[in-house]
């Protein structure tokens, strides 16, 4: 029982740390290049409203960076505490990978993040570009050579086993493993997605309290605009992603869609109660036929029911089925959501009411145009990004289960002999000290948002003959 215990106590663990590390890279993967963006668009126009926008969200990502930096050592450490089992197995090709994230991704973020936060009125205007753009680079570098290891921990190939222990046979293999291709894009675009939201819900906070400024402006049409471009896109690779896990981990595809038989015309359920001792699903709402359809792009596909997942000796091996259907619902709901307010919004940036001459007319994002509940609704939608992100690792790690590498090591066999009091332990001081940090983080953005709002630090930009960037003079709120 000790040994259960152990291995729910340290998989909670493990989980909380990486809920609570994945928040920051989610925002400075994408952050790093819309502040490329704004940088680049005053470099071109001169106009200091994008100099503006670029110092209010250097610094969220600078906190941002530093909490992911932080986090991030922290759960590394769980590879030797928590799951020695993992190094001992695969460990001739997780630590490679790992180490080329460091040396590649981590360095070049390192070498060149105290230019960008710190250099743009201190070097010439090229070379704060520059950094900024090699800053992005490597968030970026650094999300692919992460989302390797994760992916090929999904569908390892170009490997064999000696001795119980994996040896690489083809690096370019295992590199791009089947499901890499899809994994980095989904997560790239949730990326930009979570900074699309959090842009736009934060200058809409400002805005509510009473900011009117060119920034605010530009930043609100900014987010929104990332959202409503970039959410179809999202919802296409999604689907994709899903074709492709139905290929190489059908399990977990009928977990996320609470099929138990194997049939053809597979109903999509909207809504139901998963019962793993019954073996259905209760008070169900279903379409007929839809998840096939989805899945095949067939009314009649068939697809593999949890029934037919069974290990040697006839018991159930699939992943917990309830996690894995509420978490990806709660994934769809949220880009929904999301499809649904940045719609809107655009449309209504672009559909103003003339209210002098009583007319409809075309006007280019107009953030006039935007109704107050509809701002009020990109507020909350500020963290819906983390919200789906931490929906889809759900429903993608947890419906690996049982499995930490498909088909080649169990999780019960990489858990460390420790007593399950010492793992609850640290996982209480964890979820203690991540809560407090969280409501630290969150209370940060708040107040720069409001001290902006109240043009505490609104000082204007110019640029002189090489292009170096200079603070000019206080700028009133508009």
């Amino acid at each position: 029982m000790e040994t259960l215990d152990t291995l729910i106590l340290s998989r909670i663990q493990f989980a909380a740390n990486i809920s609570f590390h994945i928040l920051f890279p989610t925002i400075t993967i994408a952050l790093g290049w819309v502040l490329l963006f704004f940088r680049l668009r005053f470099a071109w126009t001169g106009d200091e409203k994008w100099m503006a926008s670029y110092r209010f969200w250097v610094k969220i990502f600078a906190l941002s960076f530093a909490m992911g930096v932080v986090s991030g050592i922290t759960m590394s450490f769980q590879f030797g505490t928590n799951w020695p089992g993992f190094m001992e197995t695969v460990g001739n090709i997780a630590g490679p990978l790992l180490a080329y994230e460091v040396l590649t991704a981590f360095f070049l973020e390192a070498a060149f993040v105290g230019i960008m936060l710190f250099g743009f009125s201190r070097v010439p205007g090229w070379l704060h570009i520059t950094a900024t753009a090699l800053v992005a680079f490597g968030t970026t570098l650094s999300t692919f050579w992460i989302i390797v290891l994760n992916s090929w921990m999904h569908t390892p190939q170009g490997f064999e086993m000696v001795d119980g222990v994996a040896h690489a046979t083809n690096w370019l293999e295992i590199i791009f493993n089947p499901s890499m291709p899809y994994r980095f894009a989904h997560m790239m675009l949730a990326s930009f997605l979570t900074v699309g939201f959090l842009v736009a819900g934060v200058s809409a906070f400002r805005w509510l309290l009473g900011d009117r400024s060119r920034e605010v402006r530009s930043m609100l049409k900014t987010g929104v605009m990332v959202g409503a471009l970039l959410i179809p896109v999202q919802i296409f690779m999604g689907d994709l992603h899903g074709l492709n896990t139905k290929e190489y981990q059908p399990a977990k595809v009928a977990a996320m869609e609470g099929l138990w038989e194997t049939q053809e015309g597979a109903p999509l359920v909207l809504f139901g109660l998963p019962d793993e001792e019954a073996r259905l699903n209760r008070h169900a709402i279903e379409v007929p036929g839809l998840a096939s359809f989805i899945l095949t792009h067939d009314w009649d596909g068939k697809l593999t029911g949890l029934n037919d997942f069974v290990a040697e000796d006839g018991t159930p091996q699939h992943p917990p089925v309830a996690p894995v259907f509420w978490s990806f619902r709660v994934m769809v709901g949220t880009g929904l959501a999301m499809l649904a307010l940045s719609w809107a919004a655009a449309f209504f940036m672009w559909r103003r009411r003339d209210r002098h001459e009583g007319r409809t007319q075309g006007h280019w994002l107009a953030v006039e145009g935007l109704p107050k509940p509809l701002l009020w609704a990109l507020v909350p939608m500020a963290f819906s990004g983390w919200v789906a992100t931490l929906a889809g690792w759900y429903t993608t790690e947890i419906g690996r289960q049982p499995w930490l590498v498909q088909g080649v090591m169990t999780t019960d066999m990489a858990v460390a002999d420790v007593p399950a009091p010492m793992v609850l332990g640290t996982l209480l001081t964890y979820l203690a000290i991540y809560a407090a940090l969280l409501i630290a983080y969150i209370g940060v953005i708040a107040y720069l948002a409001r001290k902006a709002a109240r043009g505490e630090d609104g000082r204007a930009i110019e640029m002189d003959h090489s292009g170096k960037a200079h603070v000019a003079a206080v700028t009133p709120a508009e």
